[in-house]
């Protein structure tokens, strides 16, 4: 599953993905393995988890944090229907619990919301932030394609959520 997120944060537009392996085999799936097709025929590789944290941390102002913080969390708690074994609250908990300065705190923050390489066991699942660079601008219409393992996956998308 994935939604648009309505904010961006500098100039990445942000997908947040849930991920759930249903296979009978363990997978790993990175976010250099979510791609969006632009209906202009553009095609957007996500960025590397590590590369967004690092840029975030390095240019980020208190209030880009708070916002991508804000964004995400209204988009996870309002998806009744996740249920991530792996993913953001047990990131987040984990960060925080080990930090004691504001601006480490808004640095593990924005660590904890990214999409990072995971490999999922059967019945496993994940949740993340996925960043493109796209100037800030919306993704608009187009196509999120997956390729996780040895399968790909296609998903409609107006710019403002989809399943």
């Amino acid at each position: 599953m994935f939604a648009v997120l309505p904010s961006h944060v500098r100039s990445y537009a942000i997908l947040q993905v849930s991920v759930s392996n249903g296979s009978p085999v363990s997978w790993t799936v990175r976010p250099e393995d979510f791609h969006f097709d632009r209906a202009d025929g553009a095609i957007l590789t996500a960025s590397d988890a590590r590369m967004v944290i690092d840029s975030l941390i390095e240019k980020a102002s208190r209030g880009d944090v708070i916002r991508l913080v804000t964004a995400y969390e209204a988009g996870l708690y309002g998806n009744v229907r996740l249920r991530s074994s792996e993913g953001y609250e047990e990131r987040r908990r984990a960060a925080m619990a080990e930090m004691t300065n504001g601006k480490l705190k808004a640095a593990a923050a924005a660590s904890a919301i990214a999409f990072v390489p995971t490999k999922l066991m059967p019945g496993q699942s994940t949740d993340g932030a996925i960043f493109f660079s796209n100037g800030g601008k919306p993704l608009g219409q187009g196509r999120l394609l997956v390729h996780a393992g040895a399968e790909d996956f296609n998903f409609e998308a107006d710019g403002e959520a989809g399943k």
